[in-house]
């Protein structure tokens, strides 16, 4: 069976983005530094990006894709990443407002699953054909899985900048047991695997 894999950079207080996060800030007051690793640079950490691109289905939250905001998603909304996402597989987006899939560039599909977490990855490991499925995040989707035990690995970036506040990333998490298993890192980020114990 398909592994479930959750790569997410945080700083080191915890933080997923920053505070007032909006739709023109999604990451909020400083969360753009979270990720400074993946462009400046990018091929000292090519390995952590292509962990990071190479499942076969990916999971996200109703935020991560459409931004900060309550009620259906506007229609006319594509996703923040332009007509060809990085992803190139099937993504499963949480919501309480579903809309048909969407189609972009590249080979990924948005399809929109409204009856919870579980059956967003039953259909997840379908689509992957045997590969990894991945939680993409954002923060409340990830602590969703972590909370229900469905992570097998988690692999934190951890970027050396302290934000103070924001979306934290285990807040309300309980009963959470990891193992490292491998510690690697650059100037701008410490890249963290941990295999969850069940």
């Amino acid at each position: 069976m398909n592994s479930v894999t959750c790569d997410l950079t945080v700083s080191l207080d915890g933080f997923l983005a920053g505070p007032n996060q909006s739709l023109t800030n999604p990451l909020g007051e400083g969360g753009e530094d979270l990720h400074r690793w993946q462009f400046e640079e990018l091929e000292a950490n090519a390995a952590a990006i292509e962990g990071i691109l190479s499942s076969g289905a990916y999971i996200m939250g109703r935020n991560m894709f459409a931004g900060p905001g309550q009620g259906p998603l506007d229609e006319d909304w594509r996703g923040w990443w332009g007509e060809e996402p990085p992803y190139h597989a099937p993504v499963f987006v949480l919501t309480h407002h579903p809309r048909p899939p969407l189609e972009m560039q590249g080979g990924t599909t948005f399809n929109f699953v409204a009856d919870g977490v579980e059956s967003a990855l039953a259909q997840a490991r379908s689509a992957a054909g045997g590969k990894d499925v991945a939680i993409a995040g954002g923060a409340n989707t990830a602590r969703q899985y972590l909370s229900a035990g469905l992570i097998d690995e988690l692999r934190l970036h951890i970027a050396p900048i302290v934000l103070g506040a924001g979306e934290r990333l285990l807040d309300g998490v309980e009963n959470l047991r990891l193992e490292p298993t491998e510690v690697s890192g650059t100037r701008l980020v410490t890249h963290v695997r941990y295999r969850t114990i069940h």
